[in-house]
């Protein structure tokens, strides 16, 4: 029926695939950092909760986008050794994923943010 140590096992391998995405990956070392960045930022200029709430899902959404990027180039990588055209368009295609989803964050952050901008400048 329900195995405990199956579920910790699975809990454990998910957590280790974070470590090693953060460990290897540049790119989602940054995102964390732009996280971190949003999230003081969103302190300090008291957003509020529903606000808040948006960032989080964009910071997420950015943050496993880049994991499903990776693993897209990881398994690319372990198929395919020469030069291929569709290696390429895998790699690419999940690569601008990452971008448009990075691009659509930035716009909604400057959409909550630009307001509470202008109210500390009034």
């Amino acid at each position: 029926m329900f195995n405990q140590n199956s579920l910790l096992k699975s809990f454990g391998y998910a957590l280790e695939g974070i470590h090693l995405a953060f460990k290897y990956n540049r790119n989602i070392r940054i995102h964390f950092l732009a996280a971190i960045l949003v999230i003081i930022a969103s302190i300090i200029l008291k957003v509020n909760a529903f606000e808040m709430g948006i960032l989080g899902v964009m910071i997420l959404l950015v943050i496993c986008t880049e994991m499903i990027n990776t693993a897209i180039e990881e398994v690319v990588n372990l198929l395919v050794n020469e030069h291929r055209k569709e290696a390429k368009i895998a790699k690419d295609v999940s690569a601008g994923m990452v971008l448009l989803t990075a691009m659509g964050s930035v716009i909604v952050g400057v959409l909550i943010f630009v307001p509470h901008i202008l109210k500390l400048l009034r």
